[in-house]
């Protein structure tokens, strides 16, 4: 684990607390070097609009391209925050950057993404010696991050996608991604790097498969929602599985208690993010007619997170930053079993930088209660920016 006192060297990050949109994008931009950044990722607090924060930026950052999206929350040199406007602004030294917006993605045209895609990433020159990878911000509340996270990985096979969903502080009201100086819901951003630093792909959760074991016997795949568990009505058949009273059903309790699918021998999580009147449960991820499924059982947070953040290269060094995408449901365990501070600490300590997502996409999977990212790492001989 690296000292939480030192600065990465190959990614400058600004961070604002400032009360609206304009003084938030003047004091993030007076923290980076313009002329040396090649791209920015941009991480919007709930509390800005979008529309004017992407101007804002636009206007600001004088042409250098700003691609983001709205978050659950916020993973800055501090940790956790849940209002901080957060930029990442990686340098033209070591990246290089190509951009496509999918839109709209309801209703979805498989065959139009996949065919954009393949031709962009052609166009999208080689540069001798660097490796490539993919980005992907989808809007959260699309419902088909599922389908297009497995599409892209089909179609664009020799290249790594990592990805994460935009939220909006568990509000589910407005969810974007930015491009171009403006805002889109509904829509997707596929960002194409190419980098001479070394990366590695990071992705983990904190649970392991339970004994109770479930099946989904009615569901609406379209919405993911679920009506039926086991022949019983949803919400009831779920609280009476995990110990509680329907009445007591809240997002802690969802957080806590998520209902894991096997896939390809790994299990991941698929969230449950409400319950309503009629006794259905809405999902983060994809769910179907007779699925078999099972509890999660949860292992210590922050034990699991100072392991799967413990990764070195072949040298045994360890990254110098990692961009992270981390699942807003597990930040609400942690909040609620006041581990904020222990958890900000190891990923301060790890230089963890990213955003709280409405779930994560990895290995051509679209998961929740995970956390997914990049570990990029110092090349042999230090390039300075």
């Amino acid at each position: 684990m690296l000292d939480d006192r030192t600065s990465p060297g190959h990614v400058a990050v600004a961070v604002s607390r400032a009360g609206d949109e304009r003084a938030a994008a003047r004091e993030v931009a007076a923290q980076i070097n313009q002329r040396a950044t090649c791209f920015l990722l941009a991480f919007v607090p709930g509390r800005f609009s979008g529309a004017r924060m992407a101007a804002a930026l636009e206007e600001t950052l004088e042409g250098v391209p700003v691609f983001g999206c709205s978050t659950a929350g916020q993973i800055t040199p501090q940790g956790y925050e849940t209002d901080a406007l957060l930029l990442l602004a990686f340098p033209k030294a070591h990246f290089r950057c190509s951009s496509i917006l999918f839109e709209p993605l309801t209703p979805l045209s498989s065959t139009t993404i996949a065919t954009a895609a393949q031709r962009h990433e052609k166009t999208f020159s080689h540069t001798a010696g660097w490796q490539r990878l993919g980005l992907l911000f989808a809007d959260g509340l699309s419902k088909q991050e599922d389908v297009l996270i497995s599409m892209l990985e089909t179609v664009l096979a020799d290249l790594p996608l990592f990805g994460g969903s935009a939220g909006d502080a568990l509000r589910f009201e407005q969810t974007y991604v930015m491009h171009q100086g403006h805002c889109f819901s509904n829509a997707a951003l596929l960002l194409l790097l190419e980098t001479d630093l070394p990366f590695q792909g990071v992705g983990f959760d904190h649970f392991l498969p339970g004994e109770t074991q479930l099946v989904i016997t009615d569901a609406d795949p379209d919405e993911r929602k679920v009506f039926e568990i086991n022949g019983a009505p949803a919400a009831p058949e779920y609280a009476r599985l995990v110990g509680c009273a329907v009445e007591d059903l809240s997002p802690q309790i969802f957080a806590e208690n998520p209902m894991l699918i096997e896939y390809k021998g790994q299990h991941y999580v698929r969230a449950i993010w409400g319950a309503d009147d009629t006794g259905a449960l809405s999902f983060l991820a994809a769910i179907d007619d007779g699925l078999i499924m099972r509890l999660g059982r949860g292992q210590e947070i922050v034990r699991t997170l100072r392991s799967g953040l413990d990764i070195h290269d072949a040298a045994g060094r360890s990254p110098d930053f990692i961009l992270g995408f981390d699942c807003v449901l597990r930040k609400l365990e942690i909040e609620q079993k006041q581990l904020s501070d222990s958890v900000s600490e190891v990923l301060a300590g790890a230089r963890v930088f990213g955003f709280n997502t409405y779930g994560e996409q990895h290995c051509g999977v679209h998961m929740n209660q995970t956390l997914v990212g990049v570990a990029f790492f110092a090349p042999d001989q230090r390039k300075l920016w």
